[in-house]
């Protein structure tokens, strides 16, 4: 589970610069203009043609999936279902799509006995199997991150996906309903006096009896949004060019401020993923970090898929605040 969870970061040693926008022709969320052929402009540059508003949609890649059941449309094929299900509980799936395969590796046999009027795949996937699923329908190549404006590449993935769902007005609220939250969390964290503070938010996984951790720094999603709501992000790091993710191990910790606050996300169903209260309870170095000694560990609740859009980005800000000004 934990190989496929770190897919989405493994695969951005490539680092597209490919940028995602799109455009239509015409585009609208009423059911009177359903019929009217759209043309959209992917990550790839490719241009894509519907007849209509897709409804059959697949989805090869979780925040992908997360978006479409934001949006109302409900897949009828994902990725990894049970690892969506573990991983993102932020926004469940409200139906029980066709399991197409692995997120790096889709089943091509499967997507097509779906017959769907779109697939969505990510600039992640190898070229050439998106070239293969070019062949079976339509496919929209979506960047799914870029470390230079997080937040900004969320919404624009958002609006494509919306546009050729014909839910462009569901996407003006999620965006607008996202806004609201940063604001309310910004307040909330202003008020209890933890305005500017150093907040460190990473995960970790144990391979081999090795201890890894991934500092999510400012280029990463959840590292833009810990800004918009008034932290500071206390890596020193370097984050990749896309996901915005860092590498270090506990001792990097170290180097960490004596006052940050540091937070992280695990999955109960897989102890690889959950180290800090974990393998590292009895580590003489973590034990040791003047934050760890005052209790100023977090952990957030599973299931906010750390990777996924504006639904699971409201769940991470009200479970910071919680957390952060928790008596």
């Amino acid at each position: 589970m934990r190989r496929l969870l770190i897919t989405a970061a493994a695969a951005t040693a490539a680092a597209l610069t490919l940028s995602a926008c799109g455009t239509t022709e015409p585009s609208d969320d009423d059911a009177k203009k359903g019929a009217e052929s759209l043309t959209l402009t992917d990550a790839t540059g490719a241009k894509v043609k519907l007849n209509g508003p897709a409804k059959r949609v697949v989805g090869t890649e979780w925040n992908e999936v997360e978006s479409l059941i934001s949006l109302g449309v409900d897949p009828v094929g994902v990725a990894d279902v049970k690892g969506y299900k573990t991983w993102d509980k932020a926004v469940p799936l409200k139906n029980d799509p066709k399991d197409i395969g692995t997120r790096g590796e889709p089943s091509m046999d499967t997507v097509a006995s779906l017959k769907p009027d779109l697939i969505l795949a990510t600039t992640d996937l190898p070229a050439a199997a998106v070239k293969q699923l070019r062949k079976v329908a339509p496919v929209l190549a979506i960047r799914p991150a870029d470390a230079a404006d997080p937040i900004g590449r969320m919404t624009e993935n958002l609006d494509l996906i919306a546009k050729a769902t014909g839910t462009t007005k569901r996407s003006a609220k999620l965006k607008k309903d996202f806004e609201a939250k940063l604001a309310e969390g910004k307040k909330a964290l202003a008020d209890a006096g933890l305005g500017g503070a150093d907040y460190a938010f990473a995960d970790g996984y144990v391979t081999s009896n090795q201890v890894s951790i991934r500092p999510f720094t400012s280029g990463s999603l959840i590292g833009a949004v810990n800004e918009k709501i008034g932290l500071k992000n206390a890596w020193k790091v370097k984050g990749d060019k896309s996901y915005g993710l860092g590498a270090t191990d506990v001792e990097g910790l170290t180097k960490l401020d004596k006052d940050v606050q540091f937070a992280y996300i695990g999955n109960k169903s897989d102890k690889t993923s959950t180290p800090f209260n974990g393998v590292l309870a009895k580590d003489k170095v973590w034990t040791s970090l003047p934050f760890v000694k005052k209790g100023n560990v977090h952990r957030l609740p599973d299931g906010i898929w750390m990777f996924g859009g504006p639904e699971s980005m409201n769940q991470y800000v009200d479970s910071v605040v919680d957390a952060l000004t928790k008596k």
